[in-house]
């Protein structure tokens, strides 16, 4: 409204054309009047407006989802409704006038005038006219012409698209072929081009109409230009002196419009030239506009028009694709909206096209980046600032820059799509996880496995053996075997030792289609021949594939067909729990957060060598094999057979499907699996033979397998290892470089990062090539013998080659480069993580020559643990195998941190230990590196945790370099180890032992009085604490001789009960440390003799309060004793 009042319109003509224009909106028709009368209850609505628009905002924030439009329209509103100028009240209008400069109110009081019956009035007193010109056969020009043709007007055209003057021809139109023969006869000349440079160039170029025009006739300019541009070419045909006469004479209302001859449309002009031309125009109109103000005036309002348009397409398209971000069914969002206050003209026009995914171009692109452009430089000559609809020109212009100008103007909705990822069109739609899960029927009430299993397995002597494209398929599975190479002696062992299953690493899916086949081929000949020599067994195959349908199908299928002959069926089981894929009702989804999304609408399915456009299962089988199994050929197990019928009913329809079916498997739990796999089995002692292509869920479901906790590393048993581990990325999911990201944001300090230029090991010369590889070994070895954990990971821009093979090539170099890397890193890591299924299977079988390893169990859910055969290079170190597609952004950092050299235990962690498991910590007093080193070397010896302990006396003769040294061991050490201040009798010596990077210190005070030992205590206690150190404290006094430091046996006295519980309670001390008549130094002749029943009751006390009990003077206790004192509650011994 302002820029259109700034540029010389009447609101109220604004208001009443723009209502019955594409530019309208009901918030339009509603609105304005309440602006324009002042409407107090205006501001109440705004608030409203801007409260839930900031509800909107804050649940786009959490989508993650971007609202511009609505971001920069809540910063009007905000402003709108602050209803303060110069800190007083005043009205929306008032807050907006001042912003725009523009009265809108003095506009208002002007004499108003009905555009509408000023052009009644035109049209009845018009000059008839038969020859017209029409230059711009495009969308809305044939529509137009053809319509006008119609009418009874004799129609000569032009455009440079030939073919669309064929069509006109067909029609009865004429045509010629330049502008300049069209306008030679014609009494009123239309200009209908898409923009100034081409209304240019068809009056004033080559061959241009305005060389040709006779004297006196009419230019009815049609064209979306800007007012400026019309007051120019208004002068310049003046200046011409032949009487041509020019009409501005914007039009809107769409193709359809077009060619019924309903358009609206705004004229301005001198009077004569509207006289001469005011039947065409009536013609071409069903709302036909007059406004005063001579030529730009027309095209002023239909600049509003186009404002408001554009702003409306552009919202309409952040609607949708936030609908879509929202898991809302797109069609049922725009059928409600249809009839609510977010209504415009465009949305209901636009947003089918959306929907549909239909972008011919009825109005482009690139036209709203021209008229959005319009509006842009005039609100800039008429100094208006205009927020909405500059945020929506550059959102037309980033439709444009993507390659979508051309496209229809509703395709700005892809912007969106791009950035977010989700699609607006009404494919299959993503979903609500929780909901479809909810909306499912009742699982099937048993689980059906085990006798089955049973049966299956050794009854008859079945073997399952999955060839698994990839290493990531031992997912669900423990305690099974990886064969990485299949001679016909290997399988024979295998089939020897009757397992229920064991796998074989094919790799093929690093391989051309056809390498895959004779590879399959090869194993499967292998099979027969080695299963020939083990009486009574047999086996199905699994061709284990990726659980987001990347591989070679249906060619790996047909290689095994070929050798083992025809099955009764194919079954195809993507499902995968752990992964988060579902497949309901025939579409597979990959779950995302809380959302399902189709398969077929993922990153995955873009694969540049296995790529895919189906998400249903059917639809995917007919287009992998190309239509020679067409999608109602495809039979189907549902949900609710599997739920509501059972296994019974999933055998019988297996035994029922023709020889040589494929069968899809829906399933959304793993008791889902387990119903299916129960029925299979059924149908396979019924006598069928089955071909499977499955995901990793379906062979633990198969084989009756139960899933265990993710493994730690002292799960395994492991030594604690200062090596740094090695993490090699080469997969280009968006999922891992995601997860990467994440891993360094949150092990940045002690992670080292080595990047490898793919453009380096890929596409350069050899040279090249090894000295990038060269680099990486060096920095690798360095980073993992200093024990740093070490990521090698690929650059994570994507290099494809032009066709699959192409890619394929280049990942092959890639993974070769990787495996040249690991097998030249000579440090030991402590473990290894390879991520991506190639890159792992590449490491496993070249890098560190494994032929054989077995299944562990998982690091995470779906993430696989092996242990490497003893041939390998790196036996006994544990490989983790991580998908490429699995886990959320956070799942490799959770891994690694899993992984990470455990830090140095404290104190505190020691004595909980040791009172968990009923042993005692020896304590071992240091005086130089000899000592640190031997007390080390006995710990690990035995395996047993132990402290060093640093006596003042010591400190004094070693200083900081005797503590450092001590640390130093402590974190180098395959045990736990920490260090210990001990007899801290002097508070300066403690204040200054509280700085040196001391575990735990003791506060000695068993010299003070009770009152002076507890307030000196509770002062270094609370320091100690501060700083995460464990406390120890003497009460009672021990004789005897200790560093020096001598207490004559007068002044022994025992740790007294009621003050040991009142010394806990008041400081806060962690452990205590008790006089029962062991001493310090050398026992009597007639050894020691402590009071074992004062011990008793000071262990219930100290049970109570949760501290440690202390023995001092422990060198000279016998080693009955030492266990007698253990069993009663000691868990530190000095």
């Amino acid at each position: 409204m302002f820029i259109g009042v700034r540029a010389g319109i009447h609101p109220s003509i604004i208001y009443d054309i723009i209502s019955n224009a594409a530019g309208s909106s009901r918030i339009f028709v509603e609105v304005v009047p309440k602006i324009l009368s002042e409407d107090p209850l205006l501001i109440d609505f705004l608030k409203s407006l801007k409260k839930h628009a900031s509800y909107v905002m804050d649940t786009a924030k959490a989508a993650t989802f971007p609202l511009p439009l609505l971001a920069v329209a809540y910063q009007q509103l905000i402003h709108g409704s602050s209803g303060v100028i110069r800190d007083e009240s005043a009205s929306p209008l008032k807050v907006w006038e001042q912003l725009f400069g523009v009265n809108i109110v003095d506009a208002a009081s002007q004499q108003i005038y009905d555009a509408s019956k000023l052009a009644d009035q035109l049209v009845m007193a018009s000059k008839a006219a038969k020859r017209i010109g029409f230059i711009g056969l495009g969308a809305m020009g044939f529509g137009m012409a053809s319509h006008l043709l119609k009418s009874g007007f004799s129609i000569t055209a032009y455009d440079v698209y030939k073919p669309t003057l064929a069509r006109f021809a067909a029609l009865g139109g004429l045509t010629k072929d330049s502008p300049e023969e069209v306008s030679r006869d014609a009494e009123i000349l239309i200009i209908m081009v898409a923009n100034e440079v081409q209304a240019e160039s068809v009056l004033y170029g080559n061959a241009g109409a305005v060389s040709g025009l006779p004297a006196g006739t009419s230019i009815i300019l049609s064209s979306t230009v800007s007012p400026g541009f019309v007051t120019q070419l208004k002068g310049r045909l003046e200046a011409e002196c032949r009487e041509i006469k020019l009409v501005d004479a914007p039009v809107s209302g769409g193709v359809k419009r077009a060619a019924d001859g309903t358009l609206t449309v705004i004229v301005s002009g001198t009077d004569e030239a509207l006289h001469c031309t005011g039947r065409v125009l009536s013609a071409l109109s069903e709302k036909l506009y007059l406004i005063k103000g001579g030529c730009g005036a027309a095209s002023s309002v239909k600049m509003v028009n186009q404002l408001l348009a554009g702003v409306h397409i552009a919202s309409a398209a952040e609607a949708m694709a936030f609908g879509a971000r929202l898991n809302l069914r797109t069609r049922r969002v725009f059928e409600i909206i249809q009839h609510a206050r977010g209504y415009s003209w465009m949305f209901g026009n636009r947003v089918p096209h959306m929907l549909d995914n239909d972008y011919t171009p009825l109005s482009a692109v690139d036209i709203f980046v021209k008229d959005l452009g319009i509006v842009s430089r005039e609100s800039s000559n008429l100094r208006i600032p205009l927020h909405v609809s500059s945020v929506a020109h550059q959102l037309f212009v980033s439709g444009s820059a993507s390659g979508w100008g051309r496209y229809d103007d509703s395709a700005v909705v892809k912007v969106y799509e791009t950035l977010s990822g989700v699609k607006v069109e009404g494919r299959p739609p993503m979903l609500n996880k929780e909901d479809v899960l909810r909306s499912l029927p009742v699982e099937w009430p048993e689980v059906p496995m085990d006798d089955l299993v049973s049966s299956a397995s050794h009854d008859s002597k079945k073997v399952l053996v999955v060839l698994d494209d990839d290493p990531t398929g031992t997912q669900t599975v423990h305690d099974i075997e990886v064969l990485t190479e299949w001679p016909v002696e290997a399988l024979t062992e295998q089939f020897l030792k009757l397992p229920t299953c064991f796998f074989i690493l094919t790799n093929s899916r690093s391989m051309i289609a056809n390498k895959a086949a004779l590879l399959v081929k090869d194993i499967c000949r292998n099979l027969e021949a080695a299963a020939k020599t083990v009486p009574g067994i047999s086996y199905t195959v699994v061709l284990r594939g990726d659980s987001t349908l990347r591989g070679h199908f249906p060619e790996e299928a047909d290689a095994v067909v070929s050798v083992l002959g025809d099955m009764d069926a194919w079954i195809i089981c993507p499902f995968f729990l752990q992964g988060g894929r579902y497949t309901i009702d025939d579409i597979h989804y990959v779950a995302d957060s809380e959302r399902l999304i189709p398969a077929g609408e993922t990153e995955f399915a873009k694969d540049a060598a296995f790529g895919y456009t189906s998400s249903n299962l059917k639809q995917w089988v007919e287009e992998k094999t190309k239509g020679g199994i067409l999608e109602n050929q495809v039979s189907t197990i549902s949900i609710s057979l599997l739920r509501k019928e059972g296994p019974d009913a999933v055998c019988q329809l297996l035994c029922s499907l023709e020889k040589g079916s494929v069968c899809i498997v829906n399933a959304a739990s793993e008791r889902d699996m387990n119903v299916f796999a129960a029925g299979m089995i059924q149908a396979e002692l019924q006598g069928k033979r089955f071909l499977c292509r499955t995901a990793a869920s379906f062979v633990s479901a198969r084989i009756g397998i139960k899933p265990k906790p993710p493994i730690r590393p002292n799960d395994l048993g492991l030594k604690r290892n200062l090596a740094g581990g090695l993490i090699v990325v080469g997969s280009y999911v968006p999922k891992t470089t995601k997860q990467v990201d994440k891993l360094r944001s949150q092990c940045a300090q002690s992670l080292r990062v080595i990047e490898v230029s793919v453009e380096m090991i890929s596409l350069k010369s050899t040279e090249e090539r090894d000295q990038e590889i060269s680099r990486i070994v060096e920095l690798g070895n360095a980073y993992i013998q200093s024990g740093r954990d070490t990521l090698v990971v690929t650059s994570r821009q994507l290099i494809t080659g032009k066709t699959p093979e192409e890619s394929l090539e280049i990942n092959y170099k890639v993974s070769s480069a990787l495996v040249e890397i690991v097998r030249r890193i000579d440090s030991r890591p402590r473990y290894i993580l390879a991520k991506g299924g190639i890159t792992s299977s590449d490491l496993a079988t070249k890098a560190l020559e494994a032929r054989r390893a077995k299944v562990m169990g998982q690091a995470l859910a779906g993430v696989p643990l092996w242990q490497l055969g003893p041939e390998s290079r790196h036996p006994g170190v544990p490989y983790i195998v991580f998908p490429g597609n699995v886990g959320d952004n956070s799942a490799l950092a959770e891994v690694v941190q899993n992984w990470a050299c455990p830090s140095r235990s404290s104190t505190k962690e020691l004595l909980l230990n040791a009172e968990k498991s009923g042993y005692a910590v020896g304590a071992f007093n240091v005086y130089n590196l000899e000592g640190i080193e031997a007390v080390i070397a006995a710990a690990e010896a035995e395996e047993s945790p132990a402290i060093l302990q640093v006596h003042p006396s010591s400190l004094k003769q070693g200083g900081v370099p005797l503590v450092a040294c001590c640390i130093a061991a402590a974190e180098r050490a395959n045990v736990p180890i920490t260090v210990h201040y001990d007899h801290g009798a002097d508070k300066h010596d403690l204040l200054g032992a509280l700085e040196m990077g001391f575990d735990s210190v003791m506060v000695d005070g068993s010299h003070l009085t009770l009152e002076e030992n507890i307030l000196y205590t509770k002062n270094i206690s609370s320091l100690a604490h501060a700083e995460g150190m464990l406390v120890e404290a003497e009460l009672g006094r021990l004789s005897g001789t200790e560093d020096g430091l001598t207490v004559e046996e007068y002044e022994a006295r025992f740790t007294d009960i009621a003050q040991a519980e009142q010394f806990i309670d008041e400081t806060g001390i962690d452990a205590l440390a008790v006089c029962i008549g062991n001493v310090h130094g050398k026992y009597p002749p007639s050894g020691p003799n402590l009071r074992l029943d004062l011990l008793k009751e000071l262990r219930a006390l100290t049970m109570k309060k949760g501290v440690s009990l202390v023995l001092h003077g422990a060198s000279g206790l016998p080693h009955e004793l030492v266990k007698e004192c253990i069993d009663l509650g000691v868990r530190k011994f000095n």
